[in-house]
């Protein structure tokens, strides 16, 4: 039995990724926010707020497999409207959440002798997209943590970060709020559609789990080809 933590489980890519987990017959505890959700044989759920709190280790196995830090906003906006609070509150929320859950874990993920953590970016990093600079500020340091994690952590724990194109979430809901805005956005993809969380959470229980036992440092484009052909 492997043990997972899957941070904002309870809805998108990390409901998802909860029950593909599930599916493999792991054992998985899962924080939610808003989304509270009921508890299952092999599913735990714990209330966590990833910008205020820290986990209650009592609640959690001594050996953790695999930790997924799923929280994100996607905040849309031209630079110069730009808010310090704005963008300091994605950080905390995507990156200094994530630190604070990995520092906290670490013992239990070495502890397990093969740990992966996966962590999320998004295309808009690497790509340069108009209006995505608050977001890209919080994933771009993403990615930075994730090569400087694999690095420093290797051979024990394995660091990956999937970094998708525009997913059919919550969080993308005002950008698909219609069908003819889906229709738009699916008509700028290379595969003519917009993503599924599935396939995210698909990809993230491949890094979660051995069978990507020799991949670390690596930023995944989950994205329907728009990182790379046109």
């Amino acid at each position: 039995m492997r043990n997972y933590i899957v941070i904002g489980g309870s809805s998108g890519v990390g409901e998802q990724l909860v029950n593909v987990l599930e599916a493999e017959g792991s054992q998985i505890t899962a924080t939610y926010l808003t989304n509270t959700s009921e508890d299952r044989e092999q599913v735990k759920y714990i209330s966590f707020d990833a910008t205020e709190d820290t986990l209650d280790l009592d609640d959690l196995p001594s050996e953790i497999h695999g930790l997924a830090y799923c929280p994100g906003s996607i905040n849309l906006k031209p630079f110069h409207r730009f808010k310090e609070e704005d963008y300091i509150n994605d950080f905390k929320l995507q990156v200094t959440g994530a630190i604070k859950v990995i520092q906290q874990l670490l013992p239990r993920l070495k502890a397990s002798g093969d740990a992966s953590i996966v962590l999320f970016s998004t295309v808009a990093v690497q790509q340069g997209f108009s209006f995505h600079s608050q977001v890209s500020i919080s994933k771009g340091a993403i990615e930075g943590l994730t090569r400087s994690l694999a690095a420093e952590l290797a051979p024990t724990i394995r660091v990956n970060a999937i970094a998708p194109s525009l997913t059919d979430t919550k969080l993308a809901g005002r950008l698909l709020s219609t069908p003819e805005k889906k229709e738009n956005q699916s008509k700028m993809n290379p595969l003519k559609k917009v993503g599924d969380p599935l396939d995210i959470a698909k990809t993230a229980l491949f890094l979660l789990t051995p069978n990507s036992s020799w991949i670390t440092g690596q930023i995944l484009h989950v994205d329907g080809g728009v990182s790379s052909i046109k």
